[in-house]
């Protein structure tokens, strides 16, 4: 009896609706993206200052740092448009980031009504799983990868009076924008590949099998990932690289718990068949 029960309330929780009601309900929810983020825009330009200098703290802990000589160094710009197309790019980042859990609201409410019970149930971990693995990179990238990243770059400078030229850093505003928005969004995109194995378990296109038998492999292309995104410093590609080597371990545990047995799907067939 539980097996005829289970088809009955797997069921798709919605109502019969005309073709321009789907269309008005799908404009109106871009009218909502559209104006959360043109006022998550407003609102980060406004902050823009507050929010690059979060942005370059990292960096000017370093240069204070240096030997008492915190107190006079800068960031400069270049161009008279620069600093202040820095603070657009920077609003519309962090307009981006704010109001992104709006726009996964909004596609969320307007796709979850076609979809079956059982698949908003395997859809819903994925769903919480990114955002939280995002943030965790874009952290790992700005609270250790940043000091340590920094560090390296600035350990190349000459002072002053050690026999020849000296070679001081004076970063551009708009490169370095530019080099931290680049690392956080490497390191917040390369820590969805949890999300992404576990899905592709789910569904069937990989088992854990392959992915035990492809760990050497693996290994190796996350070496290669985190060379091609990271900047031309072993810090941060060995940064992103080992804790991409365990998501994917922890990608194997979460697929064995989570990926569908496939004997025990044998069984079922043929118990329903007898």
């Amino acid at each position: 009896m539980a097996k005829t029960r289970e088809p009955q309330e797997d069921v798709i929780n919605d109502k019969a609706m005309p073709l321009m009601e789907h269309m008005m309900e799908l404009r109106n929810r871009v009218i909502t993206c559209v104006v959360t983020f043109i006022l998550m825009f407003m609102v980060c330009y406004y902050f823009s200052g507050q929010i690059y200098a979060f942005l370059a703290q990292p960096l000017a802990d370093i240069l204070a740092a240096q030997a008492g000589t915190g107190a006079d160094r800068r960031m400069i710009f270049t161009q008279l448009y620069e600093a202040f197309f820095t603070y657009l790019k920077v609003a519309f980042f962090g307009a981006v980031f704010f109001s992104f859990p709006i726009w996964s609201t909004q596609i969320w409410l307007f796709v979850a009504p076609g979809l079956y019970r059982s698949e908003k149930r395997a859809i819903r971990p994925f769903l919480i799983a990114a955002p939280i693995l995002f943030i965790a990179g874009a952290a790992l990238a700005y609270y250790f990868i940043f000091p340590l990243a920094w560090q390296f770059f600035i350990s190349f400078e000459t002072p002053p009076g050690g026999g020849g030229i000296p070679i001081q850093l004076e970063a551009k505003v708009s490169e370095y924008l530019s080099l931290v928005m680049h690392m956080i969004l490497a390191f917040g995109i390369a820590f969805q590949m949890p999300v992404v194995l576990v899905l592709l378990c789910k569904i069937g296109v990989l088992d854990v099998q392959t992915l035990r038998k492809g760990r050497r492999y693996a290994v190796v292309i996350m070496f290669i990932v985190a060379a091609i995104i990271t900047p031309p410093d072993v810090i941060s590609q060995v940064g992103l690289a080992i804790p991409l080597i365990l998501l994917y371990e922890l990608s194997i545990i979460a697929a064995r718990i989570i990926a569908p047995k496939p004997i025990d799907r044998d069984e079922d067939e043929d118990k329903a068949k007898a």
